[in-house]
Order: C-alpha cells, then sequence, then structure tokens
C-alpha cells in the first residue's frame, strides 16, 4: 500500500495590501480573480488636507537664502568691477608717473652737465637754466650766491630724481614724502581685503542655501509619504477579495485588497495517522491534478498535524472539517510555482502520493 491523499489542493499565501496614509480611496473597477502583476496599480489614497506648513516654511527660507546669496554676489561683481578699474588707473598712474621723472631727471642731468662744463661760454638758454637753478636753492639770510651752492643743488637733484625713479620702477612711489603708493592702488588694495570677505560670505551663503534644499527635499519625501499615492500591488497573482469600496475614507493600516502570491503556489493536504508518521520534510512526494495525467515532483515541505487551522489564516483555501479532523501536509511543487499567473489553479484538487508503487507508470496514462 502506497501513501496517498485524495483532497489535495492548489494552494498559494494571501497578500493584505494596506492604506499607507489616511485618506480618500479610489479603487478601479476589476473583477475578482482578475490577474495581476508586480508593481501594477491597483489603487491609489489621497490626503487633500496634509499639513505642508512646515514644507511652505522651508521653502520660504530659501527664497529668502537665495536672495541674500543673490545680494552678495550682486556686491562681489561691483566691487571686483570697481578694483579692476582702480587697478588700470594704477597702472596708468605709474607709467605717467615715470615717463615725468625720466622727463625731470633728463633735464636736471643736462642742467647738471652745464654747471659741471665750468668755464664754456654761456648762451642765454643756459643763463635761464642756471637762474633757475639759483632761485630754487634754499638759502639762509645773507647767505652769498655762490656757484659751488649751486653745482651741489643740481647733483642733489639729479641723485634724489634718480632714486625716485628708481623707485617707481619697482612700484614704490616717492613723490609726496607720506605714502608708497598712489591713492588709487591704495583704494584696490582695501577692495581685495573687502573681496575676500565678500567671498566667504559668498561661500557661507551657498552652504546655507544647499543645506535648506536638503531639508525641503525631506521634508517634500515626508509630505508625499503623508499624501498617499498610487498603490502597487506588492505580488503577480490574482485580485482575491476587495475589502473597501471606492471612494470611502479610510484610516493609515486599513485592509485594502487581498492578492494571491501565485509565485508562491504549494499543495496542501491531509493524511492519516499512518502516512503522516511515516514522513520527514524534505521527503519526496508527488502531485497529480484531477482530470490530469500530469504528474509533477514535489517536497513535503510542512507537516502541520491535526487541527491545524491556524495556519491556513494567510491563506487562500481554507480547510475542511474533514481536513482538520486528519493530519496536515504542505507540499512544494516547483513546476505549478514556475508557472507564475498562468499555472495559479487556486482551488484546484487532485492527489499526492508519497510511496512509490509498481503500477505508476501505468496510472500516468489514465485520465
Amino acid at each position: 500500500m502506497s501513501g496517498a491523499t485524495a483532497d489535495a489542493v492548489v494552494n498559494a499565501p494571501v497578500v493584505t495590501m494596506r492604506a499607507t496614509v489616511s485618506g480618500n480611496l479610489t479603487v478601479p473597477a476589476r473583477q475578482l480573480g482578475a490577474r495581476v502583476t508586480q508593481g501594477e496599480v491597483l489603487a491609489s489614497v489621497e490626503d487633500p488636507v496634509v499639513d505642508r506648513v512646515r514644507l511652505d516654511d522651508l521653502l520660504m527660507e530659501v527664497r529668502l537664502e537665495d536672495a541674500a546669496r543673490a545680494q552678495i554676489e550682486a556686491l562681489l561683481a561691483e566691487t571686483e568691477a570697481v578694483r579692476e578699474t582702480l587697478i588700470e588707473r594704477t597702472q596708468i598712474f605709474r607709467d605717467r608717473r615715470l615717463e615725468e621723472l625720466r622727463a625731470r631727471l633728463s633735464h636736471a642731468e643736462a642742467r647738471l652737465a652745464i654747471l659741471e662744463t665750468g668755464g664754456g661760454a654761456v648762451d642765454e638758454t643756459q643763463q635761464q637754466i642756471l637762474t633757475a637753478v639759483e632761485e630754487g636753492i634754499e638759502r639762509l639770510p645773507g647767505e652769498p650766491r655762490l656757484d659751488a651752492l649751486v653745482l651741489d643743488h643740481a647733483r642733489e637733484r639729479v641723485e634724489v630724481l634718480r632714486i625716485a625713479l628708481q623707485a617707481a620702477e619697482e612700484n614704490v612711489f616717492l613723490g609726496d614724502g607720506y605714502n608708497d603708493a598712489p591713492n588709487a592702488e591704495q583704494r584696490a588694495v582695501e577692495l581685495s581685503s573687502e573681496i575676500a570677505a565678500l567671498q566667504t560670505r559668498l561661500a557661507e551663503a551657498k552652504e546655507r542655501v544647499a543645506a535648506l534644499h536638503e531639508r525641503v527635499d525631506r521634508e517634500r519625501i515626508r509630505v508625499n509619504g503623508l499624501t498617499g499615492g498610487e498603490l502597487q500591488s506588492p505580488v503577480t497573482g490574482l485580485l482575491w477579495e476587495v475589502l473597501e469600496a471606492n471612494g470611502v475614507n479610510v484610516q493609515r493600516g486599513d485592509p485594502l485588497l487581498r492578492l494571491v502570491d501565485c509565485r508562491a503556489t504549494m499543495v496542501t493536504a491531509s493524511v492519516t495517522e499512518r502516512v503522516y508518521n511515516s514522513l520527514s520534510v524534505g521527503d519526496a512526494a508527488r502531485f497529480r491534478l484531477g482530470g490530469s495525467s500530469t504528474v509533477y515532483d514535489a517536497t513535503v515541505a510542512r507537516l502541520a498535524g491535526s487541527g491545524a487551522e491556524t495556519v491556513y489564516r494567510n491563506l487562500a483555501v481554507a480547510p475542511s472539517q474533514r481536513h482538520l479532523e486528519r493530519y496536515d501536509v504542505a507540499l512544494i511543487v516547483p513546476q505549478l510555482a514556475q508557472l507564475g499567473a498562468e499555472g495559479c489553479m487556486i482551488g484546484r484538487t487532485g492527489r499526492a502520493f508519497f510511496d512509490g508503487r509498481p503500477l505508476d507508470g501505468l496510472r500516468r496514462l489514465l485520465p
């Protein structure tokens, strides 16, 4: 005698879809038992009065920070433009100042050469130069007008102009005696310091804007989660039961739909105590649908014993009273599970065999 059962049933787990938020439910009309695929939109829940106050506040802060950043950028651009203008003016001043010093030095050297030539004849132009040199000498009251003082003063003027020219070529200006740079250059240096401070403020403003955008993104995710949206099927299978009607207001966590997961198809059966005690989890078995000659290889997956009503709470087909009076066995039939929704023959009955029999080959040929 072989171990067999005559009340084997194709079964599968049932997945309950629940409301993710509180809101109004929209369920498109769909026939019970319709096939569904994973990711398919089956319903939607939307809350029309979700709290957006915090998100609006963050968006306002973002706009204010953007305005502050734009103001700093405009001020920085204007300051840099002014500094560039001052740098150009400084370069013009330097070029013209060098031309001035070179011209004055050239004339001073010419006057000195005239004085150093000594007893030569002096024409009217040279006499005017000498008179100008004498008038430029600062003398004490009563000090005589000596040619030696005139010559010494001319040499001093040449030496001073040479020093001033050399310093100017090194971008140091000694003309006014109390600073080494023109006003434009000094102002440009001050603006460089201001530009560095503005650049620091701009970097800080950009970081603040970026941080606010991150907070806005997180708040949007939170608000979108509270607002609700489409509910997608988590499994490929069948629409088994509609628990809430279209248009009703549901609360978060309320059950809405029940789906059969056809990719987890199994076979549940009951056997006698003798057969049950001879089985172990992992034993090989076979299953044949009623009215079919196809025999599927199976494996014993669960031995729940007698009165195993609780293990059927999340399965599509509940056990009969006769089933509960015997010993429950669950079989995994890989070929049925691989067929997916096409092989989701929930409720179909058949027979399960646990021992090899001499006439198995003949029985496969019979309906």
